[in-house]
């Protein structure tokens, strides 16, 4: 069966990091910061919907990687933590046999740009605050991270 013909479940992606703080900056200016929370990387790939979304700020907001008690028991929603959510398109690469990464799995820039703005809402709504960088933009980002701890999702 050719590549064509295939089909490929296509999940939203996200990079999760623990951080004690963040900086996002574009063009030499600071754009969003935030203290102790998390900083995620949000790839919007072909075929995701706004069905997903309020799943996706779920799994964001109750994610237990926040230590407690010498485990990691509490949520960025426990501890007061803020989040700065990151659109990325290069999450949604395809495995291919070389060495070039293929993007086309990525949603088209409106789709990716709506989904990403509905999933700050949803994630504000869940009483985390939200700051944003900056779609389709050349960002720098300072970090400090935590642990490290880092957290890969494919959420369908």
């Amino acid at each position: 069966m050719g590549e064509e013909f295939k089909k490929v479940n296509i999940y939203m992606r996200i990079v999760v990091e623990r951080v004690k703080s963040a900086k996002l900056s574009v063009d030499n200016q600071i754009v969003s910061e935030i203290g102790q929370g998390l900083l995620v990387f949000v790839g919007v790939c072909d075929g995701d919907s706004i069905s997903i979304v309020p799943k996706v700020a779920n799994k964001i907001a109750t994610m237990r990687i926040f230590e407690r008690d010498n485990k990691m028991n509490e949520s960025v929603q426990d501890i007061n933590g803020e989040i700065l959510l990151v659109s990325n398109f290069t999450l949604c690469t395809k495995d291919t046999s070389g060495t070039r990464p293929d993007f086309s799995l990525s949603a088209d820039k409106t789709t990716a740009n709506n989904l990403y703005m509905a999933l700050a809402s949803e994630i504000d709504k869940l009483g985390v605050p939200v700051r944003l960088g900056v779609f389709g933009a050349d960002m720098q980002i300072d970090t400090h991270l935590d642990g490290p701890i880092t957290i890969y999702k494919e959420i369908k």
